[in-house]
């Protein structure tokens, strides 16, 4: 009992010891998209840039009809790495290959969204600064590197969109420590322009990050339906319920 309880406190653990591995930059407010031409944009993304290297295992290409798409739209633009509609979303990269070019395996991306909230955030906030921190870093293996995860092994597969920048830092007073100074994050510094603007980007990542978190739980909207239709008839239960039980008692003095 006593082993068992331990490893609990430890597995309770994890999830802060891995927040707390990254760089406690602050998070920004994803945008809510929820709409279908955003889900199917965001569906297109990520087919196009996330699933070369990272799988979507609990999720079949014929989900994706919940968002208007058809399968014949499906097997024309989104069907890469399977042949059939009811194929799961998975990569053609080997583990072996992908740990020896980026030093880990890409993780599955089938409920991300889900996995990386926290008291910061949601997991939402974090995947879009995630996504819009990246900046080009020489030093890195892959050449790019992310303020929200320092010295990451994902390369920034939407650098074309968004353009190349850096990261400028400055040094200031640690007010903690008397004549110590800490290396602070000022801004980027843009060094070519993207196929798209600021704007488009922020957009383009929006639409991807709703896509992540309709893909976690593609069942939300109906599991929230349903429960507003439980919780009315709750309700009129409740009620009919009051009024049986004063039409027992009211002949009680």
């Amino acid at each position: 009992m006593k082993f068992a309880k331990k490893l609990i406190a430890v597995l309770a653990l994890v999830p802060g010891l891995a927040f707390a591995a990254e760089s406690g930059f602050a998070l920004e407010p994803a945008p809510e998209r929820s709409d279908l031409a955003s889900l199917q944009n965001g569906a297109r993304l990520f087919v196009n840039h996330c699933l070369n290297c990272h799988s979507a295992s609990a999720m079949r290409y014929n989900r994706l009809r919940d968002i208007g798409l058809t399968e014949e739209q499906i097997k024309n633009n989104l069907l890469f790495t399977q042949d059939k509609v009811g194929g799961m979303m998975t990569t053609a990269m080997r583990p072996d290959d992908a740990k020896a070019w980026f030093g880990a395996v890409p993780p599955d991306l089938s409920v991300m969204a889900r996995a990386k909230a926290s008291p910061s955030g949601s997991g939402a906030d974090y995947l879009y600064t995630y996504l819009r921190t990246f900046y080009k870093d020489d030093t890195r293996p892959t050449g790019w590197n992310n303020m929200v995860v320092p010295n990451v092994a994902m390369p920034h597969v939407m650098w074309q969109e968004q353009g190349v920048r850096v990261a400028k830092f400055a040094d200031a007073p640690n007010p903690g420590v008397s004549g110590n100074t800490t290396h602070q994050f000022v801004g980027f510094q843009q060094l070519s322009q993207g196929t798209m603007t600021q704007q488009e980007f922020d957009t383009a990542t929006a639409d991807l990050v709703a896509y992540l978190v309709w893909m976690a739980e593609p069942a939300q909207d109906t599991r929230k339906k349903l429960g507003v239709i439980v919780l009315l008839f709750m309700s009129l239960f409740a009620f009919l319920a009051w009024l049986l039980n004063k039409s027992y008692w009211k002949e009680v003095k």
